[in-house]
Parts: C-alpha cells; sequence; structure tokens
C-alpha cells in the first residue's frame, strides 16, 4: 500500500452532498456514499476532521432577500450545519468508522462542546471528528471554519470537497472554454478573486501555512488518489 502523505486532514463538504443532486433534505443514501469515501481514506490510517455546510436545509442569501435579520439567518444555517453533521456521524458509523460530533453552539443533549485539545486527541485516538454549527458566530462560513479547525488542530491539508473536479477562471458549467487550474497561490487565488473560498478562509489558511486542494467528491476514488500523491483537483498553497 502506498504510504499517505498526509497524517491530519480536514475535508469541507457543502451540505449539498448529503440530498440528491439539485435536492433539499437529507438523503440517507447520500451520506452513506460520503461516508463510505471518507472511510476508505480513515483506513489508510489518516486523521480526519470534517466540516460540513447546510446548504441542503438552508439558504441564509435567500432569507437576507427577505430582509431577515443577519444574525439569525446565520444562527439557523448553524443549528442546520448540526443536523448534517449528525447525518453524516451516524453513516460514518454505519461504516464502521467511530465518530464523535463537537458543536461550537453547546447542545450537550446531543454533541460534544467544540474543545480544541479534546477533539485533537479524538483525531490521535483514530476517531473522525465532525464538526457543527460552524465557528459559532454570524458572519463567518463553513469555509472559514474549516480553515479554523485546520489551524486548530494542525492539520496538514484542507481539502475542499465540491462537485467541480477544481478551480476555473469562470463557472466551467456554463462556459465549456472555462480553464481549469492545476495549481494556484494563496494571493492568487485572492486577488482573481474565484471564489473557490471566502478571503476569510483563504487569509487564514495562508497566514498558517496551510495547503489547500479544492476536488470533486463524486470522481471515483478522488480523495483516496490524493492521499497517496496523485494530483488532484486544483492545489493552493506557497
Amino acid at each position: 500500500m502506498v504510504q499517505p502523505l498526509y497524517r491530519r486532514v480536514i475535508i469541507k463538504i457543502g451540505g449539498e452532498s448529503l440530498s440528491n443532486p439539485g435536492g433539499c433534505g437529507i438523503n440517507p443514501a447520500r451520506a452513506e456514499v460520503v461516508a463510505a469515501r471518507i472511510a476508505a481514506i480513515h483506513a489508510q490510517e489518516i486523521e480526519v476532521g470534517i466540516v460540513i455546510g447546510a446548504g441542503n436545509l438552508w439558504r441564509g442569501t435567500d432569507a437576507l432577500a427577505h430582509a431577515m435579520d443577519r444574525t439569525r439567518a446565520d444562527q439557523i444555517g448553524m443549528l442546520a450545519t448540526v443536523m448534517n453533521a449528525l447525518a453524516l456521524a451516524d453513516a460514518l458509523e454505519r461504516e464502521g468508522v467511530i465518530t464523535r460530533v463537537q458543536t461550537a453552539i453547546e447542545m450537550r443533549a446531543i454533541a460534544e462542546p467544540y474543545i480544541r485539545l479534546r477533539a485533537v486527541r479524538h483525531l490521535e485516538k483514530a476517531r473522525v471528528v465532525v464538526f457543527g454549527a460552524g465557528t459559532g458566530n454570524p458572519y463567518f462560513t463553513t469555509d472559514t471554519a474549516a480553515a479554523l479547525r485546520a489551524a486548530e488542530t494542525g492539520a496538514d491539508l484542507l481539502i475542499k470537497a465540491t462537485k467541480v473536479d477544481g478551480v476555473y477562471d469562470k463557472d466551467p458549467q456554463k462556459f465549456p472554454e472555462a480553464k481549469r487550474f492545476e495549481r494556484l497561490t494563496y494571493l492568487e487565488a485572492l486577488n482573481m478573486q474565484l471564489r473557490v473560498m471566502d478571503s476569510t478562509a483563504l487569509t487564514l489558511c495562508m497566514d498558517n501555512h496551510i495547503p489547500i486542494v479544492v476536488l470533486n467528491l463524486w470522481d471515483e476514488d478522488s480523495l483516496e488518489r490524493l492521499v497517496s500523491g496523485v494530483p488532484v483537483g486544483t492545489f493552493i498553497g506557497e
């Protein structure tokens, strides 16, 4: 077996990965597929943390379009990420992976509160940790939460698992001639405003020297190939 390149990774997954394409809600069958792909790299003795979004359950931008208070809209979104975290944790447990859910907003009846040292200890014990409720603060995206957890836990890599096979100069679904980048620096990604991640997340990774790989979660074995050293998606780093 090829020796993995990374000891510890944080994977950012959109909430839409748990729903049918173009749909909403949580589809247990889709959660099982996502869990199987995470379990495959966990089996290579890689420590895995996961931050999940809430786009399948709540769209804050839609709420803001109706003049909803931004803080309240973000709080609803944070609670929605906890629902997704619980669903994904359940699917991972059914794959035989010991999992813990930690939340930035305390709700002790259903999940552990986020405590950095406890999270690190879980990772060291080969437990997958699913981080819910974002950063626990409004105005911060789950991309930023993923970058923050990567920095706090000393992750070697932040993986943004999407439905696109990397970063493009324009939307490849609308423009067939769109160019895919194999490698970008942090500053290039920021200056070109490619919207791969929000600027806060990118800057946090840049300041803490955490490389990012953007890949398609639905490409077969993409995560396994990445951790084995095969170039996958778009690398963003120094």
